[in-house]
């Protein structure tokens, strides 16, 4: 009588599925290279770090750059209008010395200065 197809296949299968012994330094293998991953990921951590810290620098200081333009935009802004007071006020001043000399003028004039 020839074995069964199945009963075949079950055997291979539990040939497969056998417990075996590991092979001679495979613990230390094992060990060794998760040592190495935990380094690695230590390594990996310092890393993000190092850029979480340079990004935040980088913004930082674009931040501190777009507050000073922005100051001196305003202190260019309140010059400009500085010197359009002083302006204004020039023509002011001067309007009111005609006024005045032209007002002495005509007193002194008419007699009304002595």
């Amino acid at each position: 009588m020839k074995p069964e197809p199945i009963d075949e296949f079950e055997r291979a299968l539990r040939r497969t599925l056998a417990r075996q012994p590991s092979p001679p330094g495979f613990k230390q293998r094992l060990l060794l290279r998760r040592s190495q991953s935990a380094a690695a990921a230590h390594r990996f951590l310092w890393q993000r770090i190092a850029a979480s810290v340079l990004l935040a620098a980088a913004v930082s200081g674009l931040l501190t750059w777009n507050r000073i333009a922005q100051q001196r935009r305003r202190e260019k802004e309140a010059g400009r209008q500085l010197f359009i007071a002083l302006r204004i006020t020039h023509h002011a001043i001067r309007d009111v010395q005609t006024r005045l000399a032209a007002h002495s003028h005509n007193a002194f004039s008419q007699g009304d200065i002595q």
